[in-house]
């Protein structure tokens, strides 16, 4: 069967999500009550990452020592090679940033096309949202139509991913893989769904399907 997968970085790729690792790490107090209102929905991802930015008491070499201490899954390599092997094609999807996923994939050598947030520096962290959908304006990166501009007539489309952003790609797949946040998700709403703990979960499924 022809695949096409699409994945969520932080969180699910990494172990821990780099995003939340820079504001626990550097900004000062307020960030969680933005967070909370971007939760809710009553913010846009670039608002509320634009508004969580400015409370970052720290520069662009504090980030990226921290970034890169941030591990993988174990078994994403794996996952990779096994898609290589079937060619299936593997899109990274992040409403995160660009400068976290460059600095992670260049630490373990992954060559995987992604879209995301681009964060730049200028006296302090800001980021631009190439690949949001205007008529929505929710997400930053709008997962959903990336999947729908990317995927190829006849693939099965699997999406993996954990958290609120996940949401609204997760109900337009074929097949989901989730955890955390989005696994909760699509219990609730009665969207099919396999849960995994580890990419090795993953493998194993896709194996037996």
């Amino acid at each position: 069967m022809k695949r096409v997968f699409f994945t969520d970085f932080d969180g699910t790729i990494t172990n821990k999500d780099t995003c939340v690792a820079m504001v626990e790490a550097f900004a000062s107090e307020g960030w969680r009550e933005i967070n909370e209102m971007w939760e809710r929905k009553e913010i846009s991802t670039e608002e509320c990452a634009n508004r969580i930015l400015r409370l970052i008491k720290a520069g662009p070499e504090e980030v990226r020592k921290l970034v890169e201490s941030v591990e993988i899954d174990a078994s994403f390599k794996d996952f990779l090679a096994l898609c290589r092997e079937r060619g299936w094609r593997v899109y990274v999807l992040s409403d995160g940033y660009d400068f976290n996923i460059e600095l992670i994939f260049k630490k373990y050598g992954i060559d995987v096309p992604y879209y995301a947030n681009r964060m730049v520096y200028d006296g302090g962290f800001q980021i631009k949202c190439p690949y949001s959908n205007p008529d929505c304006g929710n997400c930053g990166t709008c997962k959903k139509r990336l999947m729908e501009e990317l995927r190829k007539p006849g693939e099965q489309v699997v999406y993996i991913g954990d958290g609120y952003s996940d949401t609204c790609p997760a109900a337009h797949a074929d097949l989901v893989f989730a955890k955390g946040t989005l696994y909760r998700y699509c219990r609730e709403k009665g969207i099919p769904v396999m849960p995994f703990d580890s990419f090795r979960d993953i493998i194993e499924a896709v194996e037996r399907l």
